[in-house]
C-alpha cells in the first residue's frame, strides 16, 4: 500500500492531475489486477448478503417507493429490479435507486468502520445496474466491485466525515463511480472526472441520522449510487467535473471537512497491487447499528442471570466515543428512548437494543422493532435505566489500525438494588473474522433462507443462491438472472408520484 498526503493548495498552486486525490483513486481503478480468489469468495458472499436483506425489505413503505419511481422508467436491455425478476428492465440509475434503498432499509449488510462508517455492500447495486446495462460478465463485476471496496474502504480509514456532520455517503459516490469506472475499462481520465463529480454531488449533512430519524437513511446510499452513475455518464461523454475536488481551496476538505490546514494520509494500492480491502469488512449476524452487534452477542450471554428486571438499580454500557455519541447517552437525542420511535431510531439506540436483547435472549428483525415490543412496559422501565459512558480503552481499540486489535464492542455492567453486580465484555461479535463463530459461505446462505422464508418461492430461493454463486463465470445473459422474482401478486406496488 502507498500512502498518499492529502493537502489543501491554493489555487496559484495548479496542483497537477496526478498529484491529486481523485486521479491517484482513478488510477487505482484502471488498474488491470487479477482478483485475488479469496476476495472473490467474499464477494460472492455480499451479493447474497445484500440479496437476503433487500428481499427482506422488499415490502416495506420506503423500498415500494423507490421501486414504483424505478418502474416509471422503464427501458429494453436496461437493469433488473429486486422483486420483479428479469424480465422487467429500467435505466441503470433507476434500478441502482430502487435496488440500493431496498439493501439499506433494513440496516442488516456489511460494516467498516475507521476514521469514518462506512456500508461498502452499498457499491454493489449501482456496479451490477450498469453491468447488467452494458452487457459485462459476472467476471466484470467482481473486478468492479473489488475496486469499489479498496476505494470506499481507505478512504473512510483516512477522512473523517462524521466529525463535521457530514454523512459517510461522500465517500460512497467516488468509490461506485470508481467501481464502474473498473467495470466498463474506461480511461485514468475518464474515471478521475467522474470520481471529483461523484463526491461533488453527494456530501451532505448528517441530520439524517440524528433526531427523528427518517426513511431517508434508506435512500441516501441509494441516491448516492444514482449519483456516481450519473458522473460516469457525463464523464463518458467528455465533461469535467470541479476540480481539483479534495484538494482545492474551495474544496471539499477545505470547507466540509477538516479546512485549509487538512492533512490526510490516504492508503491505496501500488500498480500492480491486489485489491483486497474487502477482507477488512464485516457484516451483520443482527439487524442493527454495527457497533451493537457484539453487545447484542453479549446481552444474551448476561441476560439470563437476571431473574427480574425490576431488581435492576441500572446497566452501564462501558464503549467506545462512537457508540456513546452516536447510539449512546453522550448523542443526548431523547428520541433514542421513545417507545413510539420509529424503527430506524430504535436501530440507533443502544439503550433500547440491550434492554431487548437482555430480555429476549434472541433477536429479529422484525419482531424485535415491532411497536408492541418497544412499548412493553418493563422493558421500558429497564430501557430507561440504560446509559453508556466512554472508556478510551474501547476508543482507542475502535480506531486500531491492527485487526487483531480493532474492537467495537464494550462492557456491560447490570447493578442490582441489592447492591450485587453483573458484568461482562465482548470485543468482537460472534460473527465478526475473529469472533467465537466468524461466518462461512453457509452462514451467508442461512441468513438468505431465513430473511426470504414465506416471501420467495423455495424454487426462486435455490435458482438465486446457484446464480449468485456462479457469479465469477456468469456471462452477460446469465448475469440478468441475478436478481429476484416475487411471487406473482405479492410485490406491493407504492403510492402515485410525479412519475
Amino acid at each position: 500500500m502507498l500512502l498518499h498526503d492529502v493537502t489543501v493548495h491554493p489555487e496559484s498552486d495548479r496542483l497537477a492531475r496526478e498529484d491529486q486525490l481523485a486521479w491517484k483513486i482513478a488510477s487505482v481503478a484502471s488498474d488491470k489486477v487479477a482478483v485475488l480468489p479469496e476476495v472473490e469468495d467474499m464477494i460472492i458472499n455480499r451479493v447474497i448478503d445484500n440479496a437476503s436483506v433487500a428481499i427482506a425489505a422488499i415490502n416495506r413503505h420506503p423500498v415500494s417507493a423507490a421501486r414504483a419511481q424505478a418502474l416509471a422508467h422503464p427501458r429494453a436491455g436496461g437493469a433488473t429490479v429486486f422483486g420483479c425478476g428479469p424480465e422487467v428492465r429500467v435505466h441503470a440509475e433507476w434500478a441502482a435507486w430502487a435496488n440500493g434503498t431496498a439493501v439499506r432499509e433494513l440496516d442488516y449488510h456489511d460494516t467498516f468502520l475507521a476514521a469514518d462508517y462506512s456500508h461498502p455492500g452499498d457499491n454493489i447495486p449501482p456496479i451490477l445496474a450498469v453491468a447488467q446495462q452494458t452487457n459485462r460478465t459476472g467476471a466484470d463485476v467482481v473486478r468492479a466491485l473489488a475496486t469499489g471496496y479498496e476505494i470506499q474502504v481507505n478512504l473512510v480509514k483516512a477522512i473523517c466525515l462524521h466529525a463535521h456532520k457530514i454523512d459517510h455517503v461522500a465517500h460512497l459516490g467516488p468509490s461506485a463511480a470508481a467501481g464502474i469506472g473498473t467495470l466498463l475499462g474506461l480511461p485514468t481520465e475518464v474515471i478521475y472526472q467522474a470520481v471529483q463529480q461523484a463526491l461533488h454531488v453527494t456530501t451532505s449533512t448528517r441530520q439524517s441520522r440524528k433526531g427523528e430519524i427518517s426513511s431517508w437513511k434508506a435512500f441516501a446510499p441509494s441516491h448516492a449510487g444514482k449519483l456516481a452513475i450519473e458522473a460516469v455518464d457525463r464523464a463518458m461523454r467528455g465533461e469535467g467535473a470541479p476540480s481539483p475536488i479534495y484538494e482545492g481551496e474551495d474544496s471539499v476538505i477545505a470547507w466540509m471537512l477538516d479546512g485549509k490546514k487538512a492533512h490526510y494520509q490516504v492508503p491505496l494500492p501500488a500498480p500492480g497491487e491486489a485489491k483486497r480491502a474487502i477482507m477488512d469488512t464485516f457484516t451483520k449476524e443482527h439487524s442493527a447499528e454495527y457497533q451493537s452487534q457484539a453487545l447484542i452477542d453479549l446481552s444474551f450471554r448476561m441476560g439470563s442471570k437476571v431473574k427480574n428486571w425490576d431488581d435492576v438499580k441500572e446497566v452501564v454500557i462501558e464503549t467506545s466515543h462512537h457508540t456513546h455519541y452516536v447510539i449512546g447517552t453522550g448523542s443526548n437525542d431523547p428520541q433514542k428512548f421513545d417507545p413510539t420511535a420509529s424503527r430506524e431510531t430504535l436501530d440507533h439506540s443502544i439503550m433500547y437494543i440491550v434492554a431487548v436483547a437482555l430480555q429476549d435472549g434472541t433477536w429479529h428483525h422484525v419482531r424485535s422493532y415491532d411497536p408492541a415490543r418497544a412499548q412493553r412496559a418493563d422493558t421500558v422501565r429497564l430501557w430507561q435505566k440504560i446509559r453508556t459512558v466512554e472508556d478510551h480503552a474501547w476508543t482507542e481499540r475502535y480506531h486500531s489500525i491492527d485487526p487483531a486489535v480493532k474492537a467495537f464492542g464494550g462492557r456491560i455492567i447490570i447493578r442490582m438494588n441489592d447492591g450485587t453486580e453483573i458484568a461482562d465484555e465482548m470485543a468482537v461479535a460472534n460473527a465478526h473474522t475473529l469472533g467465537a463463530t466468524p461466518w462461512q459461505r453457509a452462514d451467508y446462505i442461512r441468513k438468505f433462507r431465513t430473511l426470504t422464508e414465506g416471501i420467495l418461492d423455495a424454487a426462486e430461493i435455490e435458482r438465486f443462491l446457484d446464480v449468485a454463486q456462479r457469479l465469477p463465470s456468469l456471462s452477460p445473459a446469465g448475469l440478468a438472472g441475478l436478481t429476484i422474482a416475487l411471487p406473482h401478486g405479492t410485490l406491493e406496488t407504492g403510492k402515485a408520484g410525479l412519475f
